[in-house]
Parts: structure tokens; C-alpha cells; sequence
């Protein structure tokens, strides 16, 4: 029965018709399988409609509860709009994997069970490698081994948590954890990989600028938002995850400003915004985790947009890098335009960004977390300066480059104007996404202090930019490779791992010249003896030979008759 299928294996299964067929015929089933697949998703009842016995344990592979569905519901908009925006591709590989990644997301929303959750969270790092395997580079395959290996990684540690957590409680349940176990310490140690902790965050802004136009947009939806849906289910109330979260909105503001790869000051600036969400689910409260729902709902969408514009000047350009481009907007106006939509969108009143975020701020206010509260406006401040002014800034609006190109296929601005769409939408008419979040909303956020106060941050915040601009004060856009740190397994492993390959090396080598030249000496001794002109080698007198033989037949008899 189509009630017992569980959510998002549509996606997957889907996947194969894609890979074989060409055209517009694959285009239009690509398109079809996540239409159908949330079809199938509003059919289901809420509660759990599906269990079953896995040696002595329960597991329900499927949950369908109010947290989970908005993450299903915002997994499956974002895997149309990016089959939409993918609809050019050629190569079929990539969007074949894609779906198995978008499928394997949804999965995971609605696992019950840790066995369940384990399974999709593997899947969708197997899944999502090939998207930045099939930009085909040099610096995208080294990235895509790192990125597998640290994704895989926090697999494996979210299986060892597993067993330990079933051997502590006998029990398979994927529901609220107290920090006060290893099991609980190595779940969360796995979630916050995928979530981009500090320190555990680099895999991100290195893979997702290497990945092709269309794999950034479909990574920048599920890899990260599974995370956080994961830390709201498991760790909501958590204190350390506010101190996380607020490290998480600031640090990487400061690495965003000075990179010149833009695709790689949006990954920076997507690390920031999970930074919101993990202080919410810290808080955990009703209010903040309804905005940590909100805000990865809009943020789904306008940081789709944003790498969907600089995908589409990188497919039509061939670079992203800020100190080769400027002046697009005369040949890209469409590009440019849907770009400011989602820069706006950021936290701009009357766009998506607005109505989300200001949930957890307020929620920070009303717990008392001032210094946090503080953090989380800073934090605004720059992402918007950032990823809202300097990205569009830089790419259509700086020095002209003197590129001229044509705008972005049809297909790629069909997506980014359903995108922008929803983004605007959402902004004005904020209602139907409140009533969708986990807990009741009772929150306005067009409050005329709300918006004037938010209205003046961002105007001072663009003033400081232009005055910065003006002044030659900014940071310059300069063609380097920003590494913070991960320079410790890029640069410091990789220099030890030589230098003791070069010490085994040399070892080896002094041992095997040492082993050469005492074998020689060795055959020399024997060749001595046995050459030609040996001692063995001489013909020897027949006397001399009844001699020796009776000196040695008189010792035997005499150790014998002793």
C-alpha cells in the first residue's frame, strides 16, 4: 500500500528511470517523482504507520510528526526546484544522484529509529559526493575524498553512539538524549559534523565551491538542514549548543570577508545561519525552536537562490572569483535581479528571511540571553553585509571586467523566479508557513519597533560597506586559497605525512643498500670457497683423501665408544 512506502523512497527509486532516459523525457519525469513524492507525503496520517521487529528491538522507520513534516515539506520543494534548475544538464549521472540525495534526506526526516537514521545519513554522503565529483576538476576530486571521508566518518561515530546507546537503554528510538553518556556524546559528535560545528566545519566551504552550478544548489538544502533537524529532535535545551550556535554566527563572517571564490563567502555565510538554528535548538523553548524550523525553511530558499545566481554565472562566465568579474548586471539583468532577491531575503522586512530569524532573536531576548542576543544581531549585521551586499556587489555591480555573456538559460531562470517567488511570498504573507511549524505560533513580526530597529541595522550596515568601498578600507579581492583550520589535515598532515615518508623512504633505502652489500660479501666468501680456484675446487691427492677420511672415521667412533 502506498500508505506503508516510506517518504522519500519515491526519490530514490526514481533515480533509475532518470539515469537511463534522455531529454525532455527525463526532465519530465525528474520533475514528476518529487511532485508525486509529496503527493504521497500530505496522504500520510501523522503518528507512526509503520513498525517492525529487528532482532528483539522496535524499530519504525517511519514518523510523521509536526517537526517533521516541515522539513519534508521543504526538502521536496527544494528537489523540484532543483530538478528545474538541472533541467540543462546533459550528463545524466549527476541528476540521478541528486534525486537519491534529496530522497535520502527526506528519509531520514521522518526515520523513527537510529538503525533507520543511520542508514539515510550514509546515504546521503555516498549520494551527494558525485555532485562535486562531476565538475570533473582536479581541486573537485581532491575535495570530494575529503568531503567522503568526513562525512562517512560521522557515519561511523553515529554507529558507534548507536551501539553504545542500544546496549545503555536496549532500545532502537530516535527521540529527546541527555548528554550524560558516551552514546549521547559520540550521537552528538556525528550531528555536529554534518552540522558544521567549529572545528568541524571545513568540509563545507571547501566542497560545496568545488561542486558543479547545479550540485551546490541541491548540497546547500539537505546536507546541513538534516543536521539541524536531527539536533532538534535529539539535543532541544541543550546549553552548550547556544554557546555553539553563537560561535558558529560570528566566526565565519571573518573568513567570508576576505575570500574571493563567492560561492565560497556563501558556504561561509550558510555556516553562519546554521549558527541561528543551533542556538535555538540550544534555547528550547517553543518559540526558538519554531524559528530554528522557520529560518531552515527560508533558508532552504534564499541561499538556493543566492548559489543559484552565482551557479548561473559560473555556467555562462566560467568563474566565480570576485576579482575577475563586475559589471554582469548589463548581461545577466535577469541573474542580477533574482540575486538581489535573495540578498534581500537575507533579513530585509517583507522577505522570508525577516519572519524566520526574528523568532530566535526574540526567543533569546525573552530567555534572558543577552550576550547571545548581542552575538545573534552582530551576526546579522555581517551576513547581510556579506553574503547580501558583497557577493551582488562583486559579481554584477563592481568594476566592469569588460565580460560580456549571455544570461542564464531558460530553465535556470524559470528556478530562480519560483525561488524568488516563495522568498518574497513568504516575507508578505508569513502566515501559512507559522502554521506549519511545530508548536502554535503567537508572534508578529512586523512589530513598527521590529522593523524600524531591523530597517536601521541594515541601512548603517550598507553605509559602512560603501564607505568602506570608497575609502579602499575593505578587504581586497585577491586570488588566494583561504584556509583556516583546515590547514591542519591540508597543509600540516599532509607535510608530516611526507616527512615520514621521506624518513621511511631513506630508512629503507640505507636498509636495503645495507642488506645489498652484505649479501655481496656473503656470495664473495661462498664464491672463495667454491669458486673455481676454492679451497673445495682443488683436486686433492688420493692419500690425503684416505687421510682425511680416517680422521673422520676415527672421531666418529670416538664419540661414539665414549
Amino acid at each position: 500500500m502506498m500508505t506503508e512506502l516510506p517518504p522519500g523512497l519515491l526519490l530514490i527509486l526514481g533515480a533509475l528511470p532518470v539515469a537511463l532516459l534522455r531529454g525532455w523525457a527525463r526532465n519530465a519525469v525528474a520533475l514528476a517523482i518529487p511532485v508525486v513524492s509529496a503527493a504521497h507525503l500530505f496522504s500520510l496520517p501523522e503518528g507512526i504507520p509503520l513498525t517492525y521487529s529487528f532482532f528483539g528491538l522496535e524499530a519504525t522507520p517511519v514518523r510523521i510528526d509536526r517537526l517533521s513534516l516541515v522539513f519534508g515539506y521543504i526538502f521536496h520543494i527544494a528537489a523540484a526546484l532543483g530538478v528545474i534548475y538541472a533541467f540543462h544538464l546533459r550528463k545524466n549521472l549527476e541528476l540521478a544522484s541528486a534525486l537519491i540525495y534529496a530522497g535520502a534526506a527526506i528519509g531520514a526526516v521522518f526515520a523513527g529509529d537510529l538503525l533507520t537514521l543511520f542508514v539515510y545519513w550514509e546515504l546521503t554522503a555516498i549520494s551527494s559526493v558525485f555532485l562535486i565529483l562531476a565538475r570533473g576538476t582536479r581541486a573537485a576530486m581532491r575535495s570530494s575524498v575529503r568531503y567522503l571521508v568526513i562525512q562517512v566518518g560521522s557515519g561511523v561515530i553515529l554507529l558507534a553512539g548507536i551501539v553504545l546507546w542500544v546496549n545503555d537503554t536496549g532500545s532502537l528510538a530516535f527521540e529527546h538524549m541527555d548528554l550524560g553518556s558516551p552514546a549521547t556524546v559520540l550521537i552528538l559528535i556525528a550531528f555536529g559534523i554534518k552540522c558544521a560545528f567549529p572545528l568541524l566545519h571545513n568540509w563545507l566551504p571547501d566542497s560545496y565551491p568545488e561542486a558543479t552550478a547545479t550540485g551546490t544548489v541541491f548540497l546547500s538544502a539537505f546536507t546541513t538542514k538534516l543536521a539541524i533537524y536531527a539536533l532538534a529532535r535529539g539535543y532541544a535545551g541543550l546549553d552548550l549548543l547556544i554557546w555553539v550556535g553563537a560561535v558558529m554566527a560570528v566566526f565565519p563572517m571573518f573568513y567570508a570577508a576576505i575570500e574571493n571564490d563567492l560561492r565560497r563567502v556563501l558556504a561561509y555565510c550558510l555556516n553562519n545561519q546554521l549558527g541561528f538554528m543551533v542556538v535555538g535548538i540550544g534555547i528550547g523553548t517553543e518559540m526558538s525552536l519554531n524559528g530554528t524550523a522557520a529560518q531552515a525553511f527560508s533558508h532552504i530558499l534564499y541561499k538556493a537562490l543566492l548559489f543559484m545566481s552565482m551557479g548561473a554565472v559560473l555556467h555562462r562566465v566560467g568563474t566565480v572569483k570576485a576579482s575577475e568579474l563586475g559589471g554582469l548586471f548589463r548581461s545577466m539583468p535577469w541573474t542580477t535581479g533574482f540575486c538581489l532577491v535573495g540578498a534581500a531575503s537575507i533579513s530585509t522586512p517583507l522577505f522570508s528571511g525577516f519572519v524566520s530569524k526574528s523568532l530566535i532573536i526574540t526567543a533569546a531576548a525573552d530567555e534572558g540571553h543577552w550576550l547571545v542576543w548581542l552575538v545573534l544581531l552582530f551576526a546579522s549585521v555581517g551576513v547581510f553585509c556579506l553574503a547580501g551586499i558583497k557577493v551582488p556587489y562583486f559579481a554584477f555591480f563592481a568594476q566592469d571586467s569588460g565580460k560580456r555573456c549571455k544570461e542564464a538559460p531558460f530553465n535556470m531562470l524559470v528556478a530562480m523566479g519560483l525561488v524568488s517567488i516563495l522568498c518574497i511570498g513568504i516575507g508578505l504573507w508569513y502566515q501559512p508557513l507559522y502554521a506549519i511549524l511545530p508548536f502554535d505560533v503567537a508572534y508578529d513580526p512586523y512589530t513598527p519597533s521590529h522593523v524600524v530597529g531591523q530597517l536601521q541595522l541594515l541601512l548603517f550596515t550598507a553605509l559602512a560597506f560603501a564607505v568602506l568601498i570608497r575609502t579602499r578600507l575593505y578587504p581586497p579581492e585577491m586570488r588566494a586559497t583561504n584556509l583556516d583550520s583546515d590547514w591542519f589535515y591540508r597543509r600540516l598532515l599532509v607535510s608530516a605525512v611526507r616527512g615520514v615518508a621521506h624518513w621511511t623512504s631513506r630508512f629503507h633505502s640505507a636498509a636495503l643498500d645495507d642488506l645489498r652489500l652484505r649479501t655481496g660479501q656473503f656470495i664473495a666468501q661462498i664464491f672463495r670457497v667454491h669458486g673455481p680456484h676454492g679451497i673445495l675446487a682443488r683436486t686433492w691427492p688420493t692419500g690425503s683423501m684416505v687421510l682425511w677420511a680416517a680422521v673422520l672415521l676415527g672421531g666418529v667412533l670416538l664419540i661414539y665408544f665414549r
